[in-house]
């Protein structure tokens, strides 16, 4: 069965990519015409798509907390990164899709990569310091113009239950635009691929949005702490039954 379930699974990825090749066209052009529906338009699609990817692996999630999101700011979401099932997560649970710092390897993803483009995604090469600086400027400056982030402070996915280091890099962003970071906690998405050997098999996932860090006012001590702050106030909330 789980074997099955991962065959209709990357069918659908692939296909449904190549059945949204007018609507990604039409949001091109939406974009490029500055057209004030295309954050909606792209919204709907990108739920769409990564709806029905859950529900073909039979996901289930649970979130709380989704009013500790501020209405009237930029914010950087900082998640802990247990699998591949936290992309979809980020683009279905919060209070709408945001850009996400990601990999420069996701940038080679035929049509995944423009829809990623449209929300204004940033690609991040960590091979070459000097792309990995301007990729994060790049992000820096949509925090500052209004635009949430996503970005996963661990750099990779822990494939499991524990939490690797919380790299210093996306506070450093959060802290320099002065916009709240807002620690998201995800318990459980490994069980769907990572821990089935790369199959999907049925989960249940718990996200849990917490409270915003302000920065603004944060002194050098307090954004080196940061970090490690983040990753206490997610364990903690991981650990609650």
């Amino acid at each position: 069965m789980a074997l099955v379930r991962t065959i209709v699974w990357f069918c659908y990825f692939f296909g449904a990519l190549i059945a949204f090749l007018p609507a990604m066209f039409r949001a091109k052009k939406m974009r490029l015409a500055n057209d004030p529906n295309a954050s909606k338009y792209i919204q709907k699609c990108v739920e769409m798509w990564a709806g029905t990817l859950m529900k073909i692996a039979g996901v289930t999630v649970t979130v709380e907390g989704r009013e500790n999101i501020p209405k009237d700011t930029a914010v950087m979401f900082t998640p802990n990164h247990q699998g591949n099932y936290d992309i979809p997560l980020m683009l279905l649970y919060l209070d709408r899709p945001h850009g996400l710092v990601a990999k420069a390897e996701t940038k080679k993803i035929p049509f995944v990569n423009t829809w990623m483009t449209l929300l204004n995604c940033v690609f991040l090469d960590r091979s070459n310091p000097r792309k990995a600086m301007e990729a994060m400027r790049d992000a820096e400056a949509l925090l500052k113009h209004g635009e949430s982030m996503v970005v996963f402070p661990e750099g990779t996915r822990s494939r499991g239950d524990h939490m690797n280091e919380f790299k210093s890099g996306a506070f450093k962003m959060a802290c320099k635009a002065k916009v709240p970071v807002v620690p998201v906690a995800i318990d459980g998405s490994y069980r769907v691929m990572e821990a089935n050997g790369g199959l999907m098999k049925p989960a249940h996932i718990r996200l849990i949005i917490l409270p915003p860090i302000e920065t603004a006012s944060l002194d050098r001590v307090g954004q080196r702490a940061l970090p490690e702050l983040v990753a206490q106030q997610i364990a903690k909330a991981k650990a609650k039954a």
